[in-house]
């Protein structure tokens, strides 16, 4: 399992836009993606699931990635949190 920290960079938050890329880039990988923010899990490869986090910006959330090919996935997750 491969656990890392994120915070949401945008101004307007974990909005749809960037949920999307999110939810196609986790719909890539063979791994179990969630992201965790305060006491709310999100399964990455739900639009509704993650946009019900409500994350704005500057909020910190938690990934966790299990799977044959975590590694991957949690750095492209990561990824998109930088930009």
């Amino acid at each position: 399992m491969k656990l890392a920290k994120v915070t949401v960079p945008w101004s307007e938050g974990l909005h749809l836009r960037q949920a999307v890329r999110l939810v196609k880039a986790a719909r890539s990988f063979h791994s179990s993606i969630k992201l965790k923010c305060g006491g709310r899990i999100a399964d990455l490869r739900s639009i509704i699931s993650v946009l019900a986090l409500c994350a704005t910006v500057g909020m910190t959330l938690e990934v966790e990635v299990a799977g044959d090919d975590e590694q991957d996935a949690a750095q492209t997750v990561e990824q998109i949190f930088l930009c």
